[in-house]
């Protein structure tokens, strides 16, 4: 059967975090920060509101875009976070996760070859999605002696007469940082310059530690261009619910909505009577959450700069991004033999691209006993090198 696969199926590379999970999975005693995963409970009140429109029947298909009752809560949602107004029947549409949303974008916009600049480092399904779409990805670099702040002249240099859009993920998995209002003002006038559509992941958007979040569509003449994408997953602790959503123009939303009337039909309706009740209620959970996760932000950075592993200050989202060079070992065999010998799961930055080569993620979305557990081996590992 293997020669029947499809090449371009064949050709895609494996996920670079996947690999540890599985390897990890088969380990005992085993401290995992590499998922990307709230190690909260979605709260009580959500997953109460879910449960109970199973048991009250609403177990059928909503509506293509999504239940009417929750693309009017995201536009207010999205009005009330950043001034933005959408249209629930015509600009919003309801998504299995951010995922779908992302690759519905992709798929809409591109004819085969077409190219998309992809910032880097970036979530391992970026690229992956530009192929399957049948795109071309371009990657962008960042680097750490920047903060990893996109600038135009970097997407600049990576235009061509292809070039239809350009992803950007802010704030950042897996390096923890916040486009500058400068630079999302570079971004926005590349865009604008050569006619590019930008689509703008933005599931992170309310775990911001000392730095406001500006979504890049509420930039000047941006709405129009932009696909804004974000749900319910991170900031709402509910990434088993599949609840992500996409604001846009209303052509491009349509197509998306074409393409995922014949993918998935709707998203899953318990998932999406949860985000309703998130949407509405969940506010004061997430600021705790948030709050929590920026104690664990400082003790994890902190620990990392105590043990010589230069940590880029994340300003956003629950991810530290160390410097691991300084070790002596690459990061893919850093993390290997710090899973291997001392049961700490990281992932290589290099699985982020090639930008993200010589450091690792590790996810602090776990307790503070477990963090500092995972720092006192790693620290361990660090004495034998």
């Amino acid at each position: 059967m293997q020669n029947r696969i499809a090449e371009d199926v064949r050709s895609l590379p494996p996920s670079g975090i996947r690999r540890f999970f599985d390897i990890a999975a088969d380990m005992e005693d085993v401290i995992s920060l590499g998922i990307g995963e709230p190690d909260f409970p979605t709260p009580a009140h959500v997953a109460r509101a879910g449960a109970d429109s199973l048991l009250q029947g609403g177990t059928g298909y909503t509506a293509n875009a999504g239940m009417p009752e929750l693309r009017h809560a995201i536009n207010d949602y999205v009005d009330e976070l950043y001034g933005l107004s959408y249209d629930p029947d015509e600009e919003i549409l309801v998504t299995v996760g951010v995922s779908e949303a992302l690759f519905l974008a992709l798929r809409a916009l591109l004819n085969p070859g077409d190219e998309v600049l992809v910032v880097e480092p970036c979530f391992v399904s970026n690229p992956a999605a530009v192929r399957i779409a049948g795109g071309v990805c371009v990657p962008v670099s960042t680097d750490v002696a920047q903060d990893f702040q996109v600038t135009a002249a970097a997407l600049e240099r990576r235009i061509t007469p292809r070039t239809r859009a350009i992803v950007i993920n802010y704030p950042n998995n897996p390096t923890g940082a916040v486009l500058t209002d400068d630079h999302l003002m570079q971004v926005a006038a590349v865009a604008q310059a050569h006619d590019l559509v930008v689509i703008s992941d933005e599931i992170y958007e309310r775990l911001v530690f000392g730095h406001r979040h500006r979504c890049f569509a509420s930039l000047p003449g941006m709405r129009q261009r932009t696909v804004l994408l974000s749900g319910m997953s991170k900031s709402f602790a509910m990434t088993g619910w599949r609840i992500g959503y996409a604001c846009g123009p209303p052509d491009l939303l349509a197509a998306m909505g074409r393409l995922h009337q014949y993918l998935t039909m709707a998203a899953p309706t318990m998932g999406q009577v949860a985000g309703l009740q998130a949407l509405q209620q969940g506010s004061t959970d997430v600021e705790a959450m948030r709050l929590d996760y920026d104690r664990r932000r400082r003790l994890v950075v902190d620990g990392f700069n105590a043990l010589g592993l230069p940590c880029f200050e994340p300003r956003g989202a629950f991810y530290a991004f160390p410097d691991v060079r300084s070790s002596g070992l690459d990061d893919d065999t850093f993390s290997e033999r710090l899973l291997f010998e001392e049961r700490v799961a990281l992932v290589p930055g290099s699985a982020f691209g090639a930008s993200g080569a010589g450091f690792v993620r590790a996810s602090y979305a776990t307790g503070h006993a477990q963090l500092e557990e995972a720092l006192r081996r790693i620290q361990k590992f660090l004495q034998r090198l």
